[in-house]
């Protein structure tokens, strides 16, 4: 039959199913073609909360959302325009993202009695004219697999496996997307199993052969690439960003990389990339718990290493006695936390913004520590490089906050020139005359970096308190007083090395948007928009948030409101509040999901019509 072309600028598409059902591989490999084919794109990754969910539960849903296009792409979607369904859980946790109008494959076999009993569903979806209001393509795609293998003599359970591959062969056909991305990695990951290899591949040309010969599809989807500005791109995820940016901190500051850390979600992934380069010295430690992860750490350091330690935040809560530690030794520490829902255990597969008080004020005693930002998944790899840079530079530990969002989700990133970053190497004393640990640079109030072993420059540190210059123990009350304020006006001081603030949009006006982290790609989007309308709305995104940028009250106070979205109850607003007593307008949704844009829109233009509770 005649099939049709149609062009789109741009499209949503959820892949949806069990945890088991493989749809994070599918979503990444329709991801990596995607960059591929060099479309802008942005991913949201969207894992149960529990490892080992009951099939076929409500709870037990993985999802994969990717919206990708000829245009510039900052957020993943609000709503999707395709939903691939692998069974009956997946269409009901996922039904209430998907637009009017908007097409769902479904896998049948998923819908049998007991699928529906475990979604809930008093009667068959597909069959009761519930889903009237959307294009319904109903594929037995497990049945269609299992026939693509049927003379393999493979188990049930590796048929099973490979219906993912289906599903994605049918996406790769409807938006003309080639199979070789695919193949190449499959042949790749399964080299030693050549029996598994061949059958997802089979599965991949069943999929796609199947959209092809049908007559349920009939149209086809062209997407062309974006003008993405030219230079060589690959598709990256936040935690591979930050694992590259670390790796390329340590060479340009001509130091070996040690991370301390202890696996934990969504973190983890930070440590499984990092130990894969070996070849550039890196040495990764997989400590028994989070205090010996930091611990061994803030050794690396005293040592003459770049140390990191990574966690999200239950770990940030049982590594703060010893990040007070590095404040108190004076030596630089990359912590990273890559937020998630809490507290407690939490949300640990979902995204949250509210570590942020934690990072700034929580520890014990007078402690403070530069906190900054990354905004989008590519950006964690320049925002922890610049962590790296503070904390050599000032000889203090550095707070870089990610989230779940940022960590997994991705898009294309524009490779970097080694050779315009930053040389970011210390100046490690080694003239033993006259040295004395705790004397300042007068510029940055850093103490000199004194590697142990190196002749004549013998010193103790440890967590009391020192005495200023010679670092020896001192508990009197004037120079306790002295130390406390010497060690935050050192952090006060980075405010003069870093930035200023600078505003999207009119540099005065009726409504500033003020966000920070991975609320980014939503609030810029919701911010064009609305400008787009003729309304006098600007945005500013913040990076360096302990301390702000030098100019930031004078940006607030320009525009008659300010507004500050947050994934969490408040805290950037609670911090702005007090330090610059801006009436500022909180905006806060705390559902382990990123903000949408609409939601976003229509709280900007309630407050342009004057609502500003």
């Amino acid at each position: 039959m005649n099939k049709t072309d149609k062009k789109l600028k741009e499209v949503t598409i959820r892949f949806a199913g069990d945890s088991g059902d493989g749809m994070q591989i599918t979503g990444t490999q329709f991801t990596n073609t995607t960059a591929f084919m060099g479309n802008d794109l942005s991913t949201f990754p969207d894992y149960p909360a529990e490892i080992r969910a009951p099939q076929g539960t409500l709870f037990g849903v993985s999802g994969f959302q990717i919206h990708f296009g000829s245009t510039e792409i900052n957020t993943p979607g609000d709503n999707c325009d395709v939903l691939v369904a692998m069974n009956a859980a997946a269409l009901k946790v996922n039904l209430r993202g998907l637009i009017p109008g908007g097409s769902i494959i479904a896998n049948t076999d998923g819908f049998i009695d007991k699928n529906l009993k475990l979604a809930g569903y008093t009667s068959n979806p597909l069959k009761d004219d519930s889903l009237n209001q959307f294009k319904v393509y109903q594929v037995d795609i497990t049945k269609l697999t299992s026939l693509a293998l049927q003379d393999m003599n493979l188990s049930n359970k590796i048929v099973d496996r490979t219906k993912n591959f289906f599903a994605l062969g049918m996406m790769y056909w409807m938006y003309n997307r080639p199979l070789e991305n695919s193949i190449k990695w499959v042949e790749k990951k399964f080299k030693s199993k050549p029996e598994i290899a061949e059958a997802n591949i089979r599965v991949l040309k069943s999929g796609w052969n199947y959209a092809e010969t049908t007559e349920i599809f009939t149209v086809k989807y062209t997407i062309e690439p974006a003008a993405l500005p030219k230079g060589k791109y690959r598709n990256i995820t936040g935690n591979s960003a930050t694992a590259m940016g670390l790796v390329a901190a340590a060479e340009k500051a001509n130091l070996e990389l040690f991370l301390g850390t202890y696996p934990i979600t969504p973190a983890s992934d930070i440590l499984h990339e990092l130990s894969m380069f070996k070849e550039f010295g890196v040495k990764t430690f997989q400590a028994e718990d989070e205090i010996a992860g930091v611990t061994a750490a803030i050794g690396a350091s005293f040592g003459g290493s770049l140390a990191v330690t990574t966690t999200s935040g239950p770990g940030i809560a049982l590594k703060t006695e010893a990040i007070g530690l590095a404040v108190m030794v004076e030596l630089p520490l990359i912590i990273i936390n890559v937020q998630r829902g809490g507290p407690s255990t939490g949300l640990p597969t979902k995204t949250e913004q509210a570590d942020l008080l934690q990072a700034v004020y929580g520890r014990n005693g007078e402690a403070p520590v530069p906190v900054i930002a990354a905004s989008t998944p590519g950006d964690c790899f320049y925002t922890v490089f610049e962590a790296a840079r503070i904390a050599i530079k000032y000889m203090t530990p550095v707070f870089c906050l990610t989230d779940g969002y940022l960590a997994n989700g991705s898009e294309p990133w524009l490779i970097p020139n080694p050779n315009d970053l930053p040389d970011i190497s210390p100046k490690f004393r080694t003239d033993p005359n006259n040295y004395l640990p705790y004397l300042r640079n007068a510029q940055t109030l850093a103490r000199e970096w004194a590697i142990p072993g190196t002749p004549g420059l013998e010193h103790r540190i440890g967590g009391l308190e020192k005495e200023d210059i010679t670092g020896n123990i001192n508990y009197e009350p004037e120079n306790h007083d002295k130390m406390v304020r010497l060690r935050a006006q050192k952090i006060e001081g980075i405010a003069n090395d870093i930035p200023l603030a600078q505003v999207h949009g009119d540099e005065k006006g009726d409504l500033l948007v003020v966000g920070w982290g991975g609320t980014f790609g939503a609030i810029r989007t919701a911010v064009d928009k609305t400008r787009a309308k003729g309304n006098s709305v600007s945005h500013l995104h913040l990076k360096y948030i302990n301390p702000f940028p030098k100019n930031l009250g004078e940006i607030l106070y320009n525009f008659k409101n300010v507004l500050i979205p947050e994934i969490n109850l408040g805290q950037l607003n609670k911090i702005i509040r007090a330090k610059y007593l801006v009436p500022t307008i909180g905006y806060n949704v705390v559902k382990g999901l990123p903000f949408t844009t609409i939601e976003l829109e229509n709280k900007i233009e309630s407050i342009l019509n004057g609502d500003t509770k």
